[in-house]
């Protein structure tokens, strides 16, 4: 599949987000004891894009419909109430009704916050669910690093703060994460034949999510916030991709973010349960 430009949207996006950023503080802000967070990313580089479905878990109602979710993909976290969730991925503009392709599940713990992501070469797709860092050491940022460039095997991931948070990163793997000084630090991805750097500001308490992609000329890098700082991750983040719309049905526990430029900005409040069957007769013939 022909992949986007995924810097440029990233900076795009980001402005943007820039704009709703006090809705999102005060909701997280205002989060009870009883409820966690949960972000989707879509970090298969030659899977194409999906439809997702999330429901509470035991119910066959959908009440969240992602449209056209493509590779490089990242929701926004959204607040989730503490419980059991699933979610079911079909082929784009497969009928609702249809056997997911894949699906998964997973359980919200109050305080916590959860990134589920799609992750591996389309003949072996799974979705994992990563535990996200909430809080960090005094003065401190964490970072860790995402590997999901299919092109280039293996990635080494440096910081010029004066050392590799990733030296050796395989792809579809996920790092762990890594005290960095407060300080705005050049983050390279760096493969045989390829490089990709940027400047990334690291402010004290905050938790960094750097994913590596594949880009339309090489490496590229996208710099995700799990954290913004006492112990809250950001209702928006870095996301690319998302299209049509994303309809609430009852009982959805906080609102989805508004419309962003000519595509849906959506938030998963679920999560989901592994089932894997036929994806690669799903996504071709799209039934």
């Amino acid at each position: 599949m022909k992949f986007p430009r995924i810097t440029r949207r990233i900076t795009m996006l980001l402005a943007a987000s820039a704009l709703l950023l006090g809705i999102p503080v005060a909701a997280t802000a205002n989060a009870t004891a009883g409820t966690g967070w949960i972000r989707l990313a879509h970090l298969s580089p030659n899977t194409p894009a999906v439809d997702v479905y999330l429901y509470a878990f035991g119910n066959s109602t959908a009440e969240i419909v992602l449209h056209h979710v493509a590779y490089g993909t990242v929701s926004p976290y959204e607040i989730a109430t503490a419980g059991d969730y699933s979610v079911a991925m079909r082929a784009t503009g497969a009928s609702p009704s249809s056997p997911p392709v894949l699906s998964t599940s997973v359980t919200i713990q109050a305080g916590h916050a959860y990134t589920v992501a799609g992750m591996g070469p389309e003949s072996g797709l799974r979705l994992q669910v990563l535990n996200d860092e909430l809080t960090t050491p005094a003065g401190k940022s964490l970072v860790r690093v995402i590997q999901a460039s299919l092109k280039q095997q293996v990635v080494k991931f440096h910081c010029s703060c004066g050392g590799d948070i990733a030296p050796r990163a395989s792809f579809a793997s996920v790092s762990s994460y890594v005290p960095i000084p407060a300080g705005t630090w050049t983050m390279s991805a760096i493969a045989s034949g390829s490089k990709a750097s940027m400047p990334v500001s690291l402010v004290a308490g905050t938790v960094h999510t750097e994913v590596v992609l594949d880009g339309a000329n090489g490496l590229e890098i996208a710099n995700l916030v799990d954290a913004a700082g006492a112990g809250r991750p950001p209702a928006g983040g870095v996301r690319t991709g998302f299209g049509g719309t994303a309809p609430h049905g009852p009982g959805s526990p906080v609102p989805w973010l508004a419309v962003i430029g000519a595509g849906a900005l959506i938030a998963l409040t679920g999560g989901l349960r592994l089932r894997r069957h036929g994806l690669r007769r799903q996504l071709n013939t799209g039934v």
